[in-house]
């Protein structure tokens, strides 16, 4: 009888691991669940694996706050979407942030890329970190303004020695072929500081041995500081005949001191860019003139060149993107009008 019921007891036992399995089987099929979960996961990924496919390209400006650099992105983004490439644009907040700005490159060195474009806030504080970029392959393209290095495999860029010396030949002419002047520039070491100062100062200095240039500042690009220097200047020579502003900043700096003292239409204003407030200055009569560029060119050709480069093609080593003198005589022309942003 004890051998019966310890049987059934055994029996028993043995049923209930039975159905205890039975109903465990179920909690099985969500584990293998990954492995269909696996195709999910690819699939989410399958978007970052296709990025991945497109070569990705950082743009990295010398700012933001300028309108320029907003027309240059949007050629880049131009650029990115003809050549079927990924691009981020970035830039320091003002265009006296060059440590801000290597953070930046060295960033975007981290990402592993397949192209640099850069603009050089410092036409040498980039140096290790572009030799970096040559050392692993990485083709770098400079916009805007160059570096002190043949590492670069194209500047796409203005000849801005050549429009400097354009806008000092129109100071000449509308003041007359004498007198006094002054400069204003965005900074003294960026390619484009450099040869704008340079453009301008040597061509007066070249041909109208009659003008004084009685300073030459840097503001940062900034307004409010531009403002102060020219300010400081035009109160310190109030013979003044001309000043030349040499980036957007520095040519807004300079009209808002024009009108703070008054000395609108006693000043020849001379600038360098667009945006809203330099173009009205033109129409008003305030700004006799600006040189511009294209910038939504330079945005275009700089992506262009680091495509280009990524598949082995040749390159141009320059890569002009033009300049034009702009008053209000032709500035609504069909051949202006589209390069002046606001």
């Amino acid at each position: 009888m004890k051998n019966n019921r310890l049987a059934m007891l055994l029996l028993g036992m043995l049923l209930i691991a039975s159905l205890v399995s039975a109903c465990a089987a179920p909690v099985a099929a969500p584990a293998a669940a990954p492995a269909t979960g696996g195709d999910a996961a690819a699939t989410e990924a399958a978007p970052a694996e296709a990025d991945a496919a497109r070569p990705y390209i950082p743009v990295i400006s010398k700012g933001f706050q300028h309108q320029f650099w907003q027309a240059v992105k949007l050629g880049s983004e131009r650029a990115a979407a003809d050549y079927n490439v990924d691009i981020t644009f970035e830039g320091p907040a003002t265009e006296a942030e060059v440590d801000k700005q290597i953070e930046m490159l060295e960033a975007a060195l981290a990402k592993n890329p397949a192209a640099i474009c850069f603009a050089a806030l410092d036409t040498q504080a980039a140096n290790p970190l572009l030799e970096e970029a040559h050392s692993r392959g990485i083709p770098i393209v400079g916009f805007d303004s160059g570096v002190d290095s043949d590492i670069p495999v194209a500047t796409a860029a203005t000849d801005n020695i050549a429009a400097a010396a354009l806008a000092a030949d129109k100071m000449a002419e509308l003041i007359g072929g004498s007198g006094k002047v002054a400069v204003l520039v965005h900074d003294q070491t960026s390619r484009t500081g450099i040869d704008r100062r340079d453009g301008f100062v040597n061509r007066i200095a070249e041909a109208y041995p009659d003008i004084e240039i009685v300073n030459v500042d840097y503001g940062g690009g900034d307004h409010l500081r531009s403002t102060d220097l020219a300010k400081a200047v035009i109160q310190a020579n109030p013979d003044l005949k001309g000043y030349f502003g040499a980036n957007e900043g520095s040519a807004i700096g300079v009209l808002n001191a024009v009108a703070e003292l008054g000395k609108e239409g006693e000043i020849v204003v001379i600038g360098y860019d667009a945006g809203a407030q330099q173009k009205e200055a033109v129409r008003s009569g305030v700004m006799a003139g600006a040189i511009t560029q294209n910038p939504i060119g330079i945005g275009y050709k700089c992506v262009e060149a680091a495509v280009k480069a990524i598949n082995g093609e040749e390159v141009d080593p320059v890569i002009d993107t033009g300049f034009f003198w702009y008053d209000a005589s032709n500035m609504d022309s069909e051949e202006i009008a589209p390069l002046l942003y606001d």
